[in-house]
């Protein structure tokens, strides 16, 4: 057994090499689908946030438009309460 082990240190560390550098294959392999899972998950967060932006918006305006009607009707009433007297 003494003659076999100082053999075997080289061929271990051999093995040991390819073993790193195929995990690090595996694991960049696995970082790149991960990054195109985020990207694709990120462009259907983005497509709700703009939808949800729009909506405000639509809403935004009609609250401006019954606001301006408000106003209106608030200065004809003001308007004919100054002409009474």
């Amino acid at each position: 057994m003494g003659e076999i082990f100082p053999f075997m240190i080289p061929i271990v560390a051999i093995l040991a090499v390819f073993g790193l550098m195929i995990t690090n294959v595996i694991v960049k392999a696995y970082t790149a689908r991960l990054q195109a899972g985020a990207t694709s998950a990120n462009a259907g967060d983005k497509e709700e946030v703009l939808a949800a932006v729009e909506e405000l918006r639509r809403e935004v305006a009609e609250l401006a438009e019954r606001v301006d009607f408000t106003e209106r009707l608030l200065s004809k009433v003001r308007g004919a309460e100054q002409l009474k007297p």
